[in-house]
C-alpha cells in the first residue's frame, strides 16, 4: 500500500521523510529558570526521532524573557542558548529525522515575575496580570528580538523556523480585534493588525534562508474575532512572504469554551488549503493512522502534527504503520520488537 503518511515532503530544500510532526507543546522543564536546555529534553525530542517522526519541532522557546508562557519555559534571547539547542539537533538529525524550533512571545498570557507587555492593556483574564500598551519602540524591539533569534536557530542548526501565532499569545494579539485595540499603524483593520506579524517575518526572511511555517488560530470562538475570511487574507498575505506552511489551530485567545472531539480542526486546514495555494498542517486530537491517511489522502492537509499521542507513546509511527500495513524501518536497537 502506498501512504501519504509515510510519503516524503518537501519544503525548499528540506525533505521530510513523512507526514508525521511533533507539534510543540510547553515542557516547564528549565531547571535553572534561566531557558537553557537541560537533559531532561535531550531525551524528550531524540525519542520522538528515534520513534521516527519526520519532523520534530520544539516547544514554543522565547524570543525575549518577558515573553516566556512561564519561567520554566525554553528561551532563545541569548547566544548562551545556542550550545543547548545544537545539542538537541544533533541528537534528532542522528536518527534521519529534521528539526524546527517554534519562536514565540507570551505577551499578556505570561506567567512570570515583572512587567509582561501587550498590543494593549488588558489582561486575560481576572487571574492574569495586566499588561502594559506597548509602545512603537518595544515593538521594534521586539521584532528584532524574532530576527536575532532567528539567526541563533541558524547557528543551532535548526531545518525549520515555526512563527507562534496562535493560542492567544502576542502575534495573535496583534491578529485579533478582540485584543488589539490601538488606534496607530498597528491597530484597527486587519491590515494593521497583521504589520506586527508581516515585520517580523520580514525581518526574519533577511537571516534565514530556510523554510518558515507559522501557526495560527483559526477560529477565535467568538463572533467578534477573526473568521475565516480575515485568515484567508492573512494566509494569502504570509503566501508574498514566502511562507511554506500554516499550522492550523484554534482558541486561546480570550478564554472560550472549545467542543474538541477528534479531529475537530481538521476542517480548518481543510479550508485553507483549498481557498489558498499554501501547505497546511492539521492538528488536534488526531490518534490513529487512520484518521491521519484520511485527512491527507482527501487533500484537507499535508501534515499531520501530533501532541499528547506522542506524550503517550513516543513509538506512535510504528503503531500507524502497523494499522496502515505498512513496513517501517525500525532503528536498528529495536529491530527485534519491531518485526
Amino acid at each position: 500500500m502506498v501512504t501519504k503518511l509515510f510519503s516524503p515532503i518537501t519544503f525548499k530544500d528540506v525533505t521530510l521523510k513523512n507526514r508525521i510532526v511533533m507539534s510543540p507543546m510547553c515542557m516547564y522543564a528549565c531547571e535553572p529558570e534561566d531557558g537553557t536546555i537541560q537533559p531532561f529534553h535531550v531525551t524528550h525530542y531524540e525519542s520522538r526521532a528515534i520513534g521516527q517522526a519526520g519532523l520534530v519541532m520544539l516547544e514554543a522557546t522565547a524570543v525575549q524573557p518577558e515573553g516566556r508562557i512561564s519561567s520554566r519555559d525554553l528561551g532563545i534571547w541569548d547566544d548562551n542558548h545556542i550550545e543547548g539547542l545544537a545539542m538537541v539537533n544533533e541528537r534528532i538529525h542522528a536518527h534521519q529525522a529534521k528539526s524546527a524550533i517554534q519562536l514565540a512571545h507570551a505577551g499578556r498570557k505570561a506567567t512570570i515575575s515583572g512587567d509582561i507587555f501587550a498590543p494593549s492593556a488588558i489582561p486575560f483574564n481576572e487571574q492574569y496580570q495586566t499588561p502594559k500598551e506597548m509602545s512603537k519602540e518595544h515593538i521594534t524591539e521586539t521584532v528584532q528580538a524574532f530576527k536575532n533569534a532567528a539567526v541563533r536557530s541558524k547557528k543551532a542548526g535548526f531545518d525549520i523556523i515555526e512563527i507562534h501565532g496562535a493560542h492567544g499569545y502576542l502575534i495573535n494579539q496583534f491578529l485579533s480585534p478582540l485584543t488589539n485595540q490601538r488606534n496607530d499603524v498597528y491597530g484597527g483593520t486587519r491590515e494593521n493588525r497583521f504589520r506586527f506579524l508581516k515585520e517580523i517575518i520580514e525581518e526574519v526572511n533577511t537571516v534565514w534562508e530556510g523554510p518558515i511555517f507559522v501557526r495560527l488560530s483559526v477560529n477565535e470562538y467568538d463572533p467578534n474575532g477573526n473568521q475565516m475570511e480575515d485568515f484567508i487574507y492573512f494566509s494569502s498575505e504570509l503566501i508574498k512572504q514566502n511562507v511554506a506552511l500554516i499550522d492550523c489551530s484554534s482558541g486561546g485567545v480570550i478564554p472560550a469554551p472549545v467542543k474538541a472531539y477528534p479531529g475537530y480542526q481538521v476542517p480548518l486546514a481543510e479550508t485553507i488549503k483549498q481557498q489558498t495555494p499554501i501547505y497546511t498542517g492539521a492538528v488536534g486530537l488526531i490518534t490513529t493512522g487512520i484518521q491521519a491517511e484520511e485527512i491527507l489522502q482527501n487533500n484537507r492537509a499535508d501534515l499531520i502534527f501530533l501532541a499528547r499521542v506522542l506524550l503517550r507513546n513516543p513509538y506512535w509511527a510504528k503503531q500507524a504503520a502497523d494499522e496502515l500495513k505498512v513496513e517501517l524501518n525500525a532503528p536498528i536497537p529495536y529491530e527485534r520488537g519491531w518485526k
